[in-house]
């Protein structure tokens, strides 16, 4: 498959797989509506530079390793369901903002490397990721190919997950959104930690194939 029929079959692969609703979207939503644009664009800068792992262990077949090892997989599913349900346990605990001061306090952002941290692990620690990476590397991918055309594929998916995040980031902290929520901020908190906490659970029931 030649460069730009790759670039165009990974731009609509990844954009939909990057769209549908996952713990990715949960975790820009709540930092975004909880702590700002800025908190929201850096997490989402952290998310796409967490594609980097799933990439490079992708482009050496550690991918299929992963897939077909029913101890590695377990591994990976209790690292990551485990974050999942750390992060869904903190928006539980979201409370409702008390005067000015307070609310100054709930939405001030985090630092910046704390932001692009919490998103990196978010992204890196995805169970699911190494299932997903293996069929798309299969449908498109190939250690064969020239190492400066796997580094393109893989900046270039990297720059879809920013941009997707970014846009959603930017849209939920238009004023006249980020209004709607303002009251109602530690029960969106809660609601979405919830979401995170059963994606959480969820993926730590889940059968291991054998």
């Amino acid at each position: 498959m030649d460069l730009l029929h790759g670039l165009l079959v990974l731009t609509l692969v990844h954009t939909l797989a990057a769209a549908s609703p996952g713990p990715d979207f949960v975790f820009v939503t709540q930092q975004t509506l909880a702590r700002g644009r800025r908190a929201g664009l850096l997490s989402s800068l952290g998310i796409a530079l967490g594609l980097s792992v799933h990439l490079c262990y992708s482009v050496f077949g550690l991918a299929a390793v992963i897939a077909h090892s029913a101890s590695m997989l377990l591994w990976v599913k209790i690292l990551g369901g485990s974050y999942l349900v750390y992060l869904g346990l903190r928006g539980l605990c979201a409370r409702a903002a008390r005067g000015e001061g307070a609310l100054a306090a709930a939405v001030a952002p985090a630092s910046p490397l704390k932001a692009v941290a919490a998103g990196f692990l978010c992204n890196a620690l995805n169970p699911k990721a190494p299932i997903y990476f293996l069929s798309l590397f299969t449908l498109v991918l190939s250690p064969e190919l020239p190492s400066w055309q796997l580094a393109v594929y893989g900046g270039w998916i990297m720059i879809i997950q920013f941009a997707w995040f970014a846009f959603v980031s930017l849209a939920l902290s238009l004023p006249a959104v980020s209004r709607r929520f303002q009251r109602a901020g530690h029960w969106i908190d809660r609601i979405l930690g919830g979401a995170m906490l059963l994606l959480g659970i969820k993926v730590l029931l889940a059968r291991t194939p054998s």
